[in-house]
């Protein structure tokens, strides 16, 4: 088989050390690739959100398969494209992604469907964004509606932040055009777990629960980084508790996410 991986991270530089163990696997492309990815796979110079490149580079090397790990090209309909021309491809569509790339779809979405999550109010305006913060309890968290590379969530642990947040993210545009609507939500406290499974839409494989270090300082203080290093261990939750997530969160989305 000839493999392309689309993406530049650590999530992609894995995908290619596992598909390079694989004896079915002669070829690996990643797009664009890292320098440590270049030691088990070719890289290609295109961008991985330059979708319709990619599809003709794939069309071009008649790869039989497709990985895509970034957000930006899921939300920019990598997989539609790739299907609509009969490539091979992993990864959702750009209908389903909005689950990532849009918070208030994903808030909407959980809501409609009975899986739990967090209270929430949705603004589309700096106006409404400071309405919201006159009968909100704190700490609280606002989250730019769209992609920020894991710089969109500040946990605001009074109605000063939070303002000065509103005002960064909605006026001064600090995210792009990512943060011109807002989720702001009820602050949950305890330990952040991240749950990954692999789908095929209906059928999954869970991966081990991983654990990132999100804020800057020690004593979880500081903003948001994106993730300053992480952990992946399968005593992080309890079985009791990850059978929770897969009845609770994980079957459900699956289910509700085909009709998109």
């Amino acid at each position: 088989m000839k493999i392309l991986v689309v993406g530049s991270g650590g999530r992609e530089h894995a995908v290619v050390n596992a598909l390079a163990q694989s004896p079915k696997v002669r070829k690996i492309y990643a797009a664009p690739g890292n320098g440590g990815i270049r030691e088990q796979a070719e890289l290609v110079p295109i961008s991985a959100d330059n979708v319709n490149a990619l599809a003709e580079f794939a069309r071009a090397e008649r790869t039989d398969l497709t990985f895509v790990g970034p957000e930006i090209p899921l939300s920019k309909g990598i997989v539609d494209a790739f299907r609509k021309v009969g490539l091979p491809v992993v990864g959702p569509t750009a209908d389903q992604a909005r689950l990532e790339s849009s918070k208030s779809f994903a808030k909407q979405f959980f809501k409609a469907n009975g899986i739990p999550t967090a209270e929430f109010s949705q603004c589309a305006t700096p106006s409404e964004a400071y309405q919201v913060l006159d009968h909100t309890k704190y700490p609280v968290v606002i989250k730019a509606d769209g992609l920020a590379a894991g710089k969109g969530v500040v946990i605001a642990e009074n109605a000063a932040q939070a303002s000065s947040t509103i005002q960064q993210f909605m006026e001064s545009k600090t995210l792009g055009e990512a943060g011109s609507k807002l989720v702001i939500e009820e602050f949950l406290e305890g330990d952040e777990v991240s749950f990954h499974v692999f789908a095929d839409g209906s059928d999954f494989q869970p991966m081990v629960p991983a654990q990132d270090h999100k804020r800057r300082f020690d004593g979880d203080n500081g903003p948001n980084t994106g993730g300053m290093g992480a952990y992946s261990v399968d005593t992080i939750l309890s079985r009791e508790q990850q059978d929770a997530v897969l009845d609770r969160i994980i079957r459900p989305t699956l289910r509700a996410a085909q009709s998109y």
